[in-house]
C-alpha cells in the first residue's frame, strides 16, 4: 500500500495542475473577443481600401 501522504501529495499536483489549465482556458477565452474585433476592423478597412481604389463609374452624358 502506498503511503497517505504519498497520496495526498499526489492529489494536490492533480489540484494544482486542474487549476493552471483552468487559468489558461479562462485567459484563451478572454482574449477571443479581441481577436474576432481585430478581424471585423480588418475586413472594414479591406472594404474601404477597395471602395477607394476603384475608380468611380462614369457619368452618362445629357
Amino acid at each position: 500500500m502506498t503511503d497517505p501522504r504519498t497520496q495526498l501529495a499526489l492529489s494536490h499536483l492533480h489540484i494544482s495542475d486542474l487549476q493552471a489549465k483552468a487559468a489558461a482556458h479562462r485567459r484563451a477565452a478572454q482574449t477571443k473577443p479581441a481577436r474576432e474585433l481585430r478581424t471585423r476592423i480588418g475586413w472594414t478597412l479591406v472594404e474601404v481600401g477597395l471602395r477607394l481604389a476603384t475608380p468611380a463609374p462614369a457619368s452618362a452624358p445629357l
